[in-house]
Formats: structure tokens, C-alpha cells, sequence
């Protein structure tokens, strides 16, 4: 832990250091383990609807291993019967309220905020204003630091005055998700609801995936 702590850029004063690692928020250690190192971080999780989410999962897998069953042959413990697998990581990481529980154990609710992946699209600058207010950042990062890519389908950060191009993610981003079976939509939605209404009772926020 000390290890990884000497590993991380050094700060001066007004600076803050920021680690991102997507698996921390469902691995099981991850929470005692930052609260041991640095109880008094600041956490920033950003959620998207889970069954939105579980697709992108796994047409991510699907580019690096084209072999792999479909998505339905995954998503099933018993097709017949409707039974979700919920130990498939790509279902399992989208039911936020259990991972929410675990961190909970070790940090208050004030020290992490939950960013939604949605408004991240339709509201970059409202979300980054949110972020900015948590790290108590002066907002520097508005509107007019985003436009809209219609290859990507989602913002991307205009150039910079030093750059000579504009800062988009990476080509594993914004893929064509593949074609799913509507029934298996409705069956995961109707998995993911109990949970999404924990979620928003334990946030204390509404993030309208129904």
C-alpha cells in the first residue's frame, strides 16, 4: 500500500493527487484498503444504467475476443426460466447499492460523489461543475471548453491553447453495441430495478434509469 502511495505523484500545497481505477469500486479490499492509506480521500464514481452498462462490458470483450458466447447465452443462468447470472462480472459490476454498501463501511456519503454517465453526454459542463464544487475546485472547466463529436456520439474536450488537437477518448470508446434481443433488455431491466431504487435511496439521488 505504502508502495503504491510512493508511486503516486508528488503535490504542493493547492494541489490534489487523483488515482483512477475503474475495478476499485467492486473490488471487495479496495475500501479498507484506501481508508487505511488515506481515510480523508475524496471519491468520485461515475454510474450509468446498469443494463447499458453490461452491454458495453461485454462489446468491449467481445473486440479483443471475438470468440466468446453471445450476450444472451451469458446473461442467462436458465433462459427458460428468465434466471439473470448475476456472478457474470459484466451483470455483477451494475448493482451498485451491494458495491455502495461495502464502501460505506469505511467512508461517509459526503465523501463521495456519484457522477451519472448519462448527463456526462447530454450535460458535460453541469457534471464537471458538480466535480469541481466536490474537490473544491474553482470552476474552470465550463461549456466552452466541450463540443459535441458525432463520430463518437459524446463530448469531447476542445483544443487546448498549447495543443494542436482537440482531447477525445480512445478508439475502445463510443463502439456500436451489438444488436440484443428486446426481451432480454426488458428481463435485465426488470433484474436491475430493486437494486437501482436501493441505489437511489442511498445516494439520495434519482438517476432515472427506469
Amino acid at each position: 500500500l505504502l508502495l503504491h502511495r510512493n508511486v503516486m505523484p508528488k503535490t504542493l500545497d493547492g494541489q490534489i493527487t487523483m488515482e483512477k481505477t475503474p475495478s476499485y469500486f467492486v473490488t471487495n479490499e479496495a475500501p479498507r484498503r484506501i481508508h487505511s492509506m488515506a481515510k480523508d480521500t475524496k471519491l468520485i464514481v461515475v454510474v450509468r444504467n446498469p443494463v447499458t452498462r453490461a452491454i458495453s462490458d461485454y462489446t468491449q470483450t467481445l473486440s479483443k475476443k471475438p470468440e466468446i458466447p453471445t450476450f444472451e447465452v451469458l446473461a442467462f443462468k436458465n433462459r427458460t426460466l428468465g434466471l439473470i447470472d448475476a456472478s457474470w462480472s459484466a451483470i455483477r459490476i451494475g448493482i451498485y447499492a451491494l458495491h455502495l454498501e461495502n464502501w460505506l463501511q469505511y467512508f461517509p456519503l459526503s465523501q463521495i460523489l456519484f457522477v451519472s454517465g448519462e448527463r456526462l453526454i447530454t450535460d458535460p459542463a453541469g457534471e464537471m461543475a458538480k466535480v469541481q464544487d466536490f474537490l473544491g475546485l474553482k470552476r474552470m472547466v465550463t461549456e466552452k471548453h466541450f463540443y459535441f463529436n458525432k463520430t463518437k456520439g459524446f463530448p469531447c474536450l476542445k483544443k487546448p491553447e498549447d495543443s494542436s488537437a482537440p482531447r477525445c477518448l480512445g478508439k475502445s470508446k463510443g463502439r456500436t453495441h451489438p444488436k440484443i434481443d428486446p426481451d432480454v433488455i426488458h428481463r435485465l431491466r426488470k433484474f436491475y430495478k430493486p437494486f437501482n431504487v436501493m441505489f437511489y435511496q442511498m445516494t439520495g439521488q434519482d438517476f432515472q434509469w427506469e
